[in-house]
């Protein structure tokens, strides 16, 4: 899935490239000015809620920590639960976790282990798809939980960095929605 074009504009219109950042030679996506405009992320809460009725969708996983703020909202504005994946060891209770490569080395994402409960379709919303690896560990940990993948959806996908191509095992036919591909 695509933006429509008047979508996409707003969306895009918000986003500030942040060049070297966190370190030389990347390009960082700022999504605060979008989150400031209570227009554009209006837009963005409905365009992913809409994703939730079209998936019928019981649970949205947010990703830590920008798809914390863009998952919460749309959660509610679809009347579903909230569940947030955290790095490890930031959770209280009992924890279920999922380790992962990462380009200089590797990570640890948890979710609590009663969260999800066997059947539940979860949606998983993130802000952008680099390289796939947190969103990948993300969908092993839901269906570890014997929840079902209903899909992936993120605000701006990364086309250069193949995140899309190292998911498609691990989404098992589930959609990967991109309002916006650069």
């Amino acid at each position: 899935m695509s933006a429509p074009a008047e979508l996409r504009e707003l969306l895009l219109n918000r986003i500030t490239d942040i060049p070297d950042h966190p370190q030389p030679g990347v390009v960082f996506k700022d999504i605060t000015p979008l989150l400031a405009d209570p227009a554009a992320f209006g837009a963005l809460t409905e365009a992913f809620a809409e994703l939730c009725g079209r998936h019928r969708v019981d649970k949205i996983v947010g990703l830590e920590a920008r798809g914390f703020i863009l998952a919460a909202p749309v959660a509610v504005r679809a009347g579903v639960g909230f569940v947030p994946v955290r790095k490890a060891g930031k959770l209280p209770g009992t924890t279920l976790g999922q380790a992962y490569e990462l380009e200089y080395g590797t990570a640890e994402i948890e979710i609590h282990t009663d969260a999800l409960a066997p059947g539940d379709r979860v949606l998983v919303i993130d802000d952008v798809l680099a390289t796939g690896g947190t969103a990948d560990a993300s969908l092993q940990l839901i269906r570890r939980a014997g929840a079902e993948v209903a899909g992936l959806a993120v605000l701006l996908e990364l086309g250069f960095l193949a995140g899309r191509q190292r998911l498609e095992p691990g989404l098992k036919g589930a959609p990967l929605e991109a309002l916006i591909t650069v």
